[in-house]
This record gives structure tokens, sequence and C-alpha cells, in this order.
């Protein structure tokens, strides 16, 4: 793998001050949070999919859902857990792979064959709006289906991930678009060895690509981070801008 399976470390973190501003909306039963480019610049051709982590649709992703949209980016961010998503800061002894694999019912799974078609279903409903390209951000369980859907025709042409997950090495080596990459300096899901191990793929592809690393983070920094420390804020705000200036000059 690219990058190891997701673990306790992905529910752990911060909830953000602020008030989303999108709506809530429905893709062919899916419920999708969706927020339209506000400001001077608009571009009016492209679009995000915003694939999220195991905290699915809520309060921090929708922030950051609104601010790809402050710049210039219509951005969707589509409920790929089915309405399972888990809840931040979940007990040491709760059965991650068990939720994975089985839900927390025990009947509604989040492996590939559940997520993919509602990733599709996604970028086809991006399709039917109108927008010629789409970029795609995926934080750590998300990430791996923004790699999954940018060999070409799949429909993601840019990509960004953050402190990916679950990544295996034949999807990174199937990409046929720029993709970049936050990574943390602890983070046992994708340690030192994932990483130079992604770069040397990446170097394969001969794609465009860009690996950041940022200290004094842990795994989930660019979404759950604590924006009352210092580093951490800093982190989780470049790590953004990492991503909005990685589209504007490969998806505009």
């Amino acid at each position: 793998m690219a990058s190891n399976p997701p673990s306790q470390c992905c529910t752990v973190g911060v909830k953000h001050d602020g008030k989303p501003t999108g709506k809530s909306i429905k893709i062919g039963g899916i419920d999708a949070y969706v927020a339209e480019p506000t400001g001077k610049t608009v571009h009016k051709d492209t679009a995000i999919l915003y694939l999220p982590d195991v905290i699915g649709i809520w309060k921090n992703s929708q922030l950051m859902v609104d601010q790809y949209a402050a710049n210039g980016y219509y951005t969707i961010i589509p409920d790929i857990f089915n309405g399972d998503a888990m809840s931040l800061n979940r007990p040491d002894d709760f059965d991650f792979m068990g939720w994975l694999t089985k839900g927390s019912d025990g009947k509604n799974p989040h492996t590939v064959e559940a997520v993919d078609p509602i990733v599709q279903k996604s970028i086809e409903y991006l399709k039917e709006q109108g927008f010629k390209k789409i970029g795609g951000v995926g934080y750590c369980f998300g990430a791996k289906y923004v790699i999954r859907f940018m060999p070409k025709g799949k429909g993601i042409d840019v990509g960004y991930t953050a402190h990916p997950s679950f990544v295996d090495e034949s999807e990174l080596r199937a990409i046929e678009g720029p993709l970049s990459i936050a990574a943390a300096e602890t983070d046992e899901i994708f340690p030192t060895e994932k990483r130079h191990q992604s770069e040397k793929i990446l170097a394969e592809t001969k794609q465009p690509y860009q690996i950041n690393l940022y200290s004094g983070v842990v795994h989930g920094f660019s979404v759950r981070g604590d924006p009352s420390v210092k580093h951490e804020k800093f982190a989780r705000e470049k790590a953004f801008l990492q991503a909005v200036q990685w589209f504007d000059e490969y998806l505009i």
C-alpha cells in the first residue's frame, strides 16, 4: 500500500468555530452539502468534489467547503457513508475496522463497492451542472477515492489529498493527472516510509506532483487541527492554501 488503513486517530480532533453558509441538497437520493462561489473570482467551468474523512459532513468539513467556494470554486461534499458517518472523538475501544467493513448496523459497509457508486453519482451530477473540469479533494478516508477516480475518463482531472489512508500502490500508479499531497510529520497511517514510497511512485507516473510535509502536527491536522495552537493553525491554513494554489495552477 501507498498508505495504511485508517485507525483510531482518524476520529480525533477539534470542532472549529464558524457558521456554515452553504446548503443541503440531494443527489439521486444521496445527501450532500454544496457551496456556490462567492466574491469577485468565479471559476465557471470548474468544480471541486470534496471527499471527507470518516466524520463525513459536519461543521468542519462544511466550513472548508465554504472556503473553497470563497476562492471561486463550486464545491460539493456528498455523504459517502450513507448516513453512517462516525462521530468525533470516539472511545478507544470502538471497533473501527468493523465499522469500515460492516457499518454501525452490520448492514451498511463502507467498502469500495459501497463508496465508488456514490462518488460516481457525484461526478455525474457535477457534469450535468455543466462543469467541464473537476478537482478532487480527499481527506484521510476520502483521499483513496480521489486517487481511484484520477485515471482518464473516471472523472477527476486534478487531485489534492491530505494525510491519505487506505491507498493501494496500484491506485496511485494509475493516476493520469496532477496530484498534491499534504502530509503530517507524525502519522502512523502515512508514515515516512509510505511517503517516500509514494514520492517514488509519483515520479514514475510522470504526472505533476507535490508532497508538502508539515512539522509538529499529526494525522487529521488539516481538518481537525486545533486553531488555538499556533503551529497547528498555521499548518491547517497552509494545507488549505496548498490545495487552492494547486487547483489555481492545474484546474483552471
